[in-house]
């Protein structure tokens, strides 16, 4: 995620100082959707920095019915927001409807909140239709003075939605799943690397990498990581990112062929190191 420029921390940490009481006193009060509204549409405009009058459209219509805000950067929507009542539970019914909006308009970010508690889901347009939960906080448990909780706000704000700080925040949470945590330990560069410190640890023991794979999938790994369609793909852009780094490895020269197998597998090894680092980096999808 790029850096918080200072101006913009310090527009997110005294919006949040402001904002906080303001937000305590109406959920005290239970105030009613219409109102909440307007408090979310002042914490976009002095919390998040959206201009009021040119960037946040209420009521912004989508297929005869109404989402209640939306952010338009040139012109183009980018964001939508559905507000409930800030005493109200935010509920599955309402992340379908305010997905439901995102996917009628083509949009990849949607927004569910009640002033209070903002939910950010990523839409990927397949079949079905799906979503993905980015951002959960809560306004009033946030500290101001804390630089990491001010960092959560800041995919949310203007200048992160200019500079893609969604998609990089999403990116960096994808790469660091359980999912592509469990491709990257059962890959075969892996393997051989956990095969060879086993025997380092026990010699003159038999091991194999296909037994540390069956040891890892049945015993220490638990089943929701390695079966599905989440750790199918993680399990794909693992191998796109390894055939990357093997092809970039590959020698130029004979001199540069490897002399035994123990140097293909350190090789083997610093590739994964590098896929491990790159994966935290490289987008989803490449």
């Amino acid at each position: 995620m790029p850096p918080i420029p200072k101006r913009i921390e310090e527009m997110l940490t005294e919006g949040l100082k402001r904002f906080q009481p303001i937000l305590s006193s109406a959920k005290t009060r239970d105030v009613n959707e219409a109102d909440t509204v307007v408090i979310a549409t002042d914490v976009l405009a002095d919390v998040f920095g959206y201009d009021k009058y040119s960037e946040i459209t209420r009521e912004y219509a989508i297929r005869g019915t109404l989402c209640d805000l939306a952010i338009k950067l040139d012109e183009q929507p980018r964001l939508l927001i559905e507000v409930k009542a800030i005493g109200l539970e935010l509920k599955d019914a309402h992340v379908k409807q305010a997905v439901d909006y995102a996917a009628n308009k083509g949009i990849e970010w949607t927004v569910l909140t009640n002033g209070a508690r903002w939910k950010v889901y990523r839409v990927t347009f397949g079949k079905p239709i799906d979503q993905e939960l980015i951002i959960d906080l809560d306004l009033l448990t946030l500290n101001a003075k804390t630089h990491g909780h001010i960092e959560m706000l800041y995919p949310l704000s203007r200048d992160g939605l200019v500079k893609s700080a969604l998609l990089e925040y999403h990116t960096q949470r994808q790469a660091m799943s359980k999912f592509s945590l469990a491709a990257l330990l059962l890959c075969e560069p892996m393997l051989k690397t956990i095969r060879r410190e086993l025997r380092r640890f026990s010699p003159g023991v038999s091991i194999e990498t296909e037994d540390i794979k069956i040891a890892l999938m049945e015993d220490v790994l638990k089943r929701e990581v390695v079966e599905g369609e989440k750790a199918e793909e993680a399990r794909r852009r693992l191998q796109r990112l390894l055939r990357k780094q093997l092809r970039a490895s590959q020698p130029r020269s004979e001199g540069e062929v490897m002399e035994n197998s123990e140097e293909a597998e350190t090789s083997g090894s610093e590739v994964v190191t590098e896929i491990a680092t790159e994966v935290v980096n490289d987008r989803i999808g490449e």
